[in-house]
C-alpha cells in the first residue's frame, strides 16, 4: 500500500473527558454546532466515516489543533437520531489514527490524518503478559461484582489480535482520559499490554482497600449495636443489684466539689452544664469519661488562686547571688520587677528572653527567680516541637485528648502567677499540623493572654500574671512578631576569673557532694583549676568545666575506694595523670606566621573564638580560591578587600600586576565548620596587604570589623565575647572599630587593664597597628 493510500481527510468530532478504542463501539450525544455540522457532512458520504480524536481540557468549546490529542480513532456512524437540538449516534472505532493537520475548522472541523495501525507479531512475552492482566481483570471483575456477558467473556478469551484483546479490556474498567488516551498512543503491543497491566493493578489494588474498609465499617457497626445491647443489659443488671447508686454518688461528688472550687461565673456555668450532661449519660459510655476528666482538669485549674509574692529586695538579692555569680544586668531586671509589684500589686508581668551561649545558667537562672519571689516554677522545652496543640491543647472530639502543655503547667504549678519557663524557644518546628510559634504570639503578648482558649478547655483562661522566661541561643531563627513581644537579656561567657569564683562557690562542692567526698580528703590546686579552665575547657559556658571536675572527683573517689587514706591534693601534673593529655592548647605556633596570615576574632553560638586566616599567591594562577566553608558574606568580604588593595596598590607600594598576574588562595582552618559574617572584613584585608607587601603581621593581636571600598572600618557585635575569646587564647592586644569604643563598658572591669585596645576608623589605621614597617612603606610613598 503507497503513502498516499495511508493518508485520509475526514470530519472530526471532538469528544470531551473519554477515548474511542478501534473496534469498539460507543453512544454519543452530540451538540455543539461544529460537531453536528461534521456528523451531517459523515452521513452524507457513502463511508459514513469520522475522526474522533479527545480534547486535553474539557472545557474548551470549540478547539484548534493544539487543543486535541494527536492519535485518535477513525470510525463509522453505524445509527443516527435527531433528538431536539442533539444528534443521538452510534459510533464504532475502525483503526487508530494520527493527527497531521487540521485541514478547516468551518463550518465544521476537518483534518488530514494518517493510519497508525499497532502492529506486533504474537511472541512468548506478549502471551505472558496477556495472561498477566486477564488474571488481574478477572480479580477485578471478582471484586466489582461485575457481570460479564458471557459473549463478551468469550470473545477476550478467543480473540487472536492482542491489540483488540487490550482495547476490550480496557472497556471493561472505567479509566481516566488520561489512561485511556496514553493506552492508544501506545507504539506497540508489548508496551499497550505494560501500560494495562500497570493500570489495572492500580484499580486492583484500589478496589481491595475499598472492600477491607466497607468489610471494617460493617464489623464497627455490628460491634456498636452489640454494645448498646451489652449496655442495656447491663443497666438492669446494675438496676437489680442497686449499683445505679454508685454513678449517683460519683456525680454529687463532682457537684461538691465544683460548688467549693473558686471559678469565674462563665467557667462555672459552663461546667455545670457539663456535670448536667455527666448525670444523663450511662457510666459505660465513652463520652461519660471524656466529661468526668474534663470536670476534674476544670476543678483543679487555679482559676483565682494566686501565690504571695515575697516582695523583699533584700531576700531576693541574696536568693539570686546564692545562686549564680555576676549576671548583674538580669538580676538588676528581676529586682525592678519586685519593685514595680511593691508600688503596683496589680502590674503585668514581663516576658522575659534570656540570650547567651550553652550553660550560661540560663534555665537554672529561671529557677532562683521563682525562689527568689517565692512562686512555684515549672519548665517545659519547645526545641523540635512541630504541632501547635502541643501547647493549646486538642478538641474533645479526639481520643486521648488533652490540654496543651501551657494548662497541664498550671494545673502542675496550683497557682495562677507561677513562673513558666519555655526553653529552647529558638528550637521552634514548623510543618503541616501548625506553626507552634504562632501559638506563641497569644500567649507571650500581655494584651492578649489574660483570655487564652486552649482548645480542650475551650475556656477563658488568664495567663497575664504570669511570668514568662524563655531561653534561646541566638535570635536569628526565632520570628520577629515573636521576638518583639519579648524583653531580651543576654547573657554572654565568662570570663576565667568567673569561672574560677564560680568553680570555688558551686561547682566543686556540688561535685564533691555528689562523690561522697570532703575538703579534708581531696583538695584541688588553683594552677590544676586554672588549667582545667584553660586546658581541658574552651567554652563560653560551664558544662564542659563541669564535667571535667566531676571526672577529677569521680577517679579520687576510686582511689579511696582502693585503700587510699591520706588526703589527696591535685595539682597540674596530678590532673595529666587523671585526665590525661590536655586537648586544648595556646596558639604558640602562630607566634612567627610568615606574611599572609592574621588573627581575627568570631562571635559564634558557644561565645566568641579565635579565627586565623591565610593567605597564598598561586604563580601563574587566575582568580580568587575560597575554602574553609566559607559563607557568602565572608566570602563577599574577601573580595571587597582584594578589590579596595588593588585600587589602592600605589598608596602601599604593591606592584599592581601581582593582582592580575597571581592567582589567589585564602583559606580559614577549621574547614568542617561553616563560617559567615562581615566582622571578618579587617582581617581579610590586612591578610591581603600582608601577603602583597610580603611584611609579616603581629601575631600578638587580634582584631575584627567590617570594611568598605572605600577603607572604612564599619562596627560589629559580640564585643565582650571576642575579647574574652583573644583573652582566652593568650592575646591581649586587640583592633576594634572606633564606633565600637562605647561597647567596652560591657567588658567586665578586672579584664580591661589587662587589654590593650586600638581603635581604627579607617583600614590605614588597623595597616599601621598590626602590621610593622607599613606605616614606613606609606610615609616613602607619600
Amino acid at each position: 500500500m503507497s503513502k498516499q493510500e495511508l493518508i485520509l481527510t475526514l470530519p472530526v468530532i471532538p469528544m470531551k473527558n473519554t477515548a474511542l478504542f478501534p473496534h469498539l463501539l460507543m453512544p454519543l450525544s452530540v451538540g455543539r454546532s461544529r460537531s453536528r455540522a461534521a456528523v451531517e457532512a459523515a452521513l452524507a458520504t457513502e463511508s459514513k466515516e469520522v475522526v474522533l480524536l479527545s480534547q486535553k481540557e474539557s472545557s474548551v468549546e470549540e478547539p484548534g489543533q493544539n487543543d486535541l490529542y494527536t492519535y485518535g480513532t477513525r470510525a463509522v456512524i453505524r445509527k443516527s437520531q435527531q433528538s431536539g437540538e442533539l444528534i443521538e449516534v452510534l459510533v464504532q472505532g475502525l483503526e487508530r489514527v494520527m493527527l497531521l493537520k487540521l485541514e478547516s475548522t468551518e463550518p465544521y472541523l476537518k483534518a488530514r490524518v494518517q493510519r497508525a495501525v499497532v502492529e506486533g507479531e504474537i511472541t512468548p512475552e506478549i502471551e505472558a503478559l496477556q495472561r498477566s492482566v486477564l488474571d488481574v481483570t478477572a480479580k477485578l471483575v471478582e471484586l466489582s461484582n461485575i457481570q460479564l456477558p458471557v459473549e463478551l467473556t468469550q470473545l477476550i478469551v478467543q480473540d487472536k489480535d492482542p491489540i483488540r484483546v487490550v482495547y476490550l479490556l480496557s472497556s471493561i474498567v472505567h479509566l481516566d482520559l488520561e489512561k485511556e488516551q496514553t493506552l492508544l498512543e501506545a507504539q506497540s503491543v508489548a508496551d499497550a499490554f505494560r501500560l494495562l497491566h500497570s493500570y489495572l493493578s492500580r484499580e486492583l489494588q484500589v478496589m481491595e482497600i475499598r472492600n477491607n474498609i466497607s468489610t471494617k465499617a460493617r464489623d464497627e457497626m455490628s460491634k456498636e449495636q452489640k454494645d448498646y445491647v451489652l449496655r442495656q443489659q447491663l443497666r438492669a443488671i446494675q438496676d437489680e443489684l442497686g449499683e445505679q447508686d454508685a454513678d449517683k454518688a460519683e456525680a454529687e461528688e463532682l457537684r461538691k466539689k465544683l460548688a467549693a472550687a473558686e471559678l469565674p461565673e462563665e467557667v462555672r456555668k459552663e461546667a455545670e452544664r457539663e456535670l448536667k450532661r455527666l448525670e444523663r449519660i450511662p457510666a459505660a459510655s465513652p463520652e461519660y469519661n471524656v466529661i468526668r476528666t474534663w470536670l476534674d482538669i476544670v476543678i483543679e485549674l487555679p482559676w483565682t488562686k494566686a501565690t504571695e509574692d515575697n516582695l523583699d529586695i533584700g531576700h531576693a538579692r541574696q536568693v539570686l547571688d546564692e545562686d549564680h555569680f555576676d549576671l548583674k544586668e538580669v538580676k538588676e531586671r528581676i529586682l525592678e520587677h519586685l519593685g514595680v509589684l511593691h508600688m503596683n500589686p496589680s502590674a503585668k508581668a514581663p516576658i522575659l528572653c534570656f540570650v547567651g551561649p550553652p550553660g550560661v545558667g540560663k534555665t537554672s537562672l529561671g529557677k532562683s527567680i521563682a525562689r527568689a519571689l517565692g512562686r512555684g516554677f515549672e519548665r517545659f522545652s519547645l526545641g523540635a516541637m512541630h504541632d501547635e496543640a502541643e501547647l493549646r491543647g486538642h478538641r474533645r472530639t479526639y481520643i486521648g485528648a488533652l490540654p496543651g502543655r501551657l494548662i497541664q503547667a498550671m494545673r502542675r504549678a496550683g497557682a495562677r502567677n507561677p513562673v513558666i519557663m519555655l526553653d529552647e524557644i529558638d528550637k521552634l518546628g514548623r510543618d503541616y499540623r501548625g506553626d507552634p510559634a504562632s501559638a506563641l504570639l497569644e500567649v507571650l503578648d500581655p494584651e492578649q493572654n489574660n483570655t487564652f482558649r486552649d482548645n480542650y478547655l475551650d475556656l477563658a483562661f488568664d495567663l497575664s500574671k504570669v511570668l514568662f522566661i524563655t531561653t534561646a541561643n541566638t535570635l536569628d531563627t526565632i520570628p520577629s512578631a515573636l521576638l518583639d513581644r519579648m524583653e531580651v537579656l543576654r547573657l554572654s561567657g565568662y570570663t576565667e576569673e568567673e569561672k574560677t569564683q564560680i568553680a570555688h562557690r558551686y561547682l566543686i562542692p556540688r561535685q564533691m557532694k555528689e562523690t561522697g567526698l570532703g575538703e579534708e580528703k581531696v583538695k584541688l590546686s588553683e594552677e590544676a583549676l586554672t588549667s582545667l579552665i584553660r586546658n581541658y575547657t574552651r567554652e563560653a559556658g560551664l558544662r564542659r568545666l563541669e564535667r571535667a571536675i566531676g571526672r577529677v572527683m569521680r577517679k579520687s573517689a576510686l582511689k579511696f575506694a582502693e585503700g587510699r587514706t591520706e588526703p589527696l591534693l591535685i595539682g597540674e601534673e596530678e590532673l595529666i595523670d587523671l585526665l590525661g593529655p590536655q586537648p586544648f592548647t595556646m596558639e604558640q605556633a602562630r607566634r612567627n606566621s610568615p606574611p599572609g596570615v592574621a588573627a581575627g576574632l568570631a562571635w559564634t553560638e558557644t561565645g566568641g573564638d579565635v579565627l586565623y586566616i591565610e593567605a597564598t599567591l598561586l604563580p601563574d594562577g587566575k582568580g580568587l580560591t575560597l575554602t574553609g566553608q566559607l559563607g557568602d558574606v565572608m566570602q563577599e568580604s574577601v573580595k571587597a578587600a582584594q578589590s579596595y588593595l588593588w585600587s589602592h596598590a600605589a598608596d602601599f607600594g604593591i606592584d599592581a600586576k601581582r593582582f592580575s598576574d597571581s592567582g589567589l588562595h585564602v583559606h580559614v582552618p577549621a574547614g568542617a565548620i561553616p563560617k559567615d559574617g562581615p566582622s571578618a572584613g579587617v582581617t581579610m584585608a590586612v591578610a591581603l596587604a600582608s601577603l602583597y607587601t610580603g611584611l609579616p603581621v603581629r601575631m600578638d593581636t587580634a582584631m575584627t570589623g567590617e570594611i568598605t571600598l572605600a577603607g572604612l572600618v564599619l562596627p560589629i557585635g559580640g564585643v565582650k565575647e571576642k575579647v574574652l575569646a583573644a583573652r582566652r587564647a593568650g592575646i591581649r592586644r586587640i583592633v576594634l572599630p572606633k564606633a565600637n569604643e562605647k561597647d567596652l563598658r560591657n567588658v567586665p572591669e578586672e579584664i580591661r587593664p589587662e587589654m590593650e585596645f586600638v581603635f581604627a576608623a579607617h583600614i590605614h589605621d588597623v595597616l599601621v597597628a598590626l602590621v610593622p614597617g607599613m606605616e614606613e612603606r606609606m610615609a616613602v610613598l607619600v
